[in-house]
């Protein structure tokens, strides 16, 4: 099952996350240290721009005519994108378009304004001077503001007289005299680039050895215990991969020692059991017509128990020399054949759709052995419901099998749990009802060990199907 948010995922935006808090941290930081707030911290930087701009300016307007100030003033704006108002010493304005200055920047500007002569022996008032520059940020509407005090000489006058020269901009973007987003933007990208490359080797090497260790858990939830997890790394995930691989040797000890227990005692009831049936055949010949009911009843059982000997030697012998089974190219459409030839009844309704070139990389005997078990298991539970399908589809690299009949299905609760050794949906285990539990699970045992799987579901509105994933032959 898919998460639905991955880990990786969740560590880039954790790791981005952090960067936005220190951004804000720092400008918390700068904002109570140096009483600066984001705006003027901002503007900082543009203080040298704007003062080489400005003294560009006074040099050319100390050249050129009163009459050509406002052009020039035109020109610099349009290179420089802000608005360029010149004011003189008295506060009225110069050169430039009419606007009326907000009161934030207009007790900014200095102004020559004349006062009485102070009395004799009264100290004079001081007024405090005039930064050079200031920048500040007005509202309604949200304007940025910059004055210098540069010189202003009319053709009249012979000496320069203080002057203020404003410069406007509606916006930080527009222009890159107040900010200059590329240092900004190069600062972000390094950042950014000094983040993933101490993040992402992190991040790569711990979702890829979580998802080996997912992959290893669900083979082993499918019965493949011949795995092993790359335990390098020097921490918990390393201990986790060394667990799990423990984990996988000691449940294919126990697993295989199980089938092999099964093994043995089916193979040593095999030669009891042929005898006892040679006896009763022995015994039916010369019992009394009376008590030939009682004869055949026993050897009904003994039958029984046959075919439960032998369904375990099958299922032992399927996951048992499945590590070491030799596969091949086996063609898909004569397996098929073959099962159907041995399997199908005259009451039983069978189609095929299985493309003749279609090859899978299998153990000929144990696919054979897994649709013989299916098409048996569909005759037994659904033959009298309509008609059995086999299909075989390739897909890419994969070729699906599958066996699906008109039954009435199994309950969504045993989906999963029909491949389980003895697992019966009818608990009386008697022979009305069907074997021993153990035809799926040879079913699965076979195409594990053909390193294909196998799973089922109810098909709507009723049914069930069966389905067999291989390799394609190349």
């Amino acid at each position: 099952m898919t998460p639905r948010l991955p880990l990786y995922s969740k560590i880039l935006f954790l790791a981005f996350l952090n960067l936005v808090l220190l951004g804000l941290v720092f400008s918390v930081f700068v904002s109570m240290q140096f009483r600066m707030d984001a705006g003027s911290f901002l503007l900082a930087p543009a203080q040298n721009r704007i003062m080489a701009v400005a003294h560009t300016l006074a040099l050319e307007l100390d050249e050129t005519p009163d009459s050509g100030w406002d052009k020039l003033l035109e020109k610099y704006s349009q290179a420089n994108g802000v608005t360029f108002y010149l004011y003189d010493e008295d506060g009225e304005a110069a050169a430039g378009p009419e606007l009326k200055l907000p009161t934030e920047v207009l007790v900014r500007i200095p102004r020559n304004v004349r006062r009485p002569r102070p009395v004799q022996d009264q100290p004079r008032e001081k007024r405090p001077p005039m930064p050079p520059l200031f920048l500040i940020a007005t509202k309604e509407p949200t304007q940025y503001w910059a004055g210098v005090r540069v010189p202003v000489r009319r053709e009249k006058q012979d000496r320069p007289k203080p002057g203020t020269l404003i410069m406007m901009a509606p916006s930080l973007a527009s222009s890159q005299l107040f900010f200059d987003p590329k240092p900004w933007l190069a600062a972000g990208v390094s950042v950014i680039l000094v983040s993933v490359i101490c993040w992402l080797p992190f991040i790569r090497g711990l979702t890829k050895s979580i998802s080996q260790l997912t992959a290893a858990s669900e083979k082993i939830a499918e019965g493949q215990f011949e795995i092993h997890v790359d335990a390098k790394r020097r921490d918990e995930i390393g201990q986790l991969g060394e667990a799990v691989n423990r984990m996988a040797s000691r449940l294919s000890g126990f697993v295989n020692g199980q089938k092999r227990f099964l093994g043995g005692i089916a193979h040593e009831l095999c030669n009891p059991i042929a005898t006892i049936q040679f006896a009763l055949g022995n015994l039916e010949r010369k019992a009394p017509d009376d008590q030939k009911e009682n004869v055949a009843d026993i050897q009904e059982e003994v039958q029984h128990m046959s075919a439960l000997v032998n369904e375990l030697l099958s299922f032992s012998r399927a996951g048992i020399a499945g590590i070491d089974v030799k596969l091949g190219e086996v063609n898909l459409r004569s397996v098929v054949d073959r099962a159907i030839e041995r399997e199908a009844t005259a009451e039983s309704a069978i189609v095929a759709v299985v493309d003749d070139n279609i090859s899978v990389i299998a153990e000929p005997e144990y696919l054979f052995r897994a649709i013989s078990n299916l098409i048996r298991n569909a005759i037994r539970y659904a033959g009298h419901a309509g008609q059995i399908s086999i299909t075989g589809t390739a897909y890419g690299d994969k070729v699906f099998v599958t066996v699906a009949d008109q039954g009435p299905g199994v309950p969504p609760d045993a989906v999963e749990e029909i491949f389980t050794p003895f697992y019966r949906l009818d608990p009386s285990r008697n022979e009305e009802t069907g074997g021993v539990g153990l035809g799926l699970a040879i079913v699965k045992s076979c195409v594990e060990s053909c390193r294909g799987t196998v799973k089922c579901r109810n098909r709507k509105p009723h049914g069930l199907e069966v389905e067999i994933e291989l390799e394609k032959a190349p």
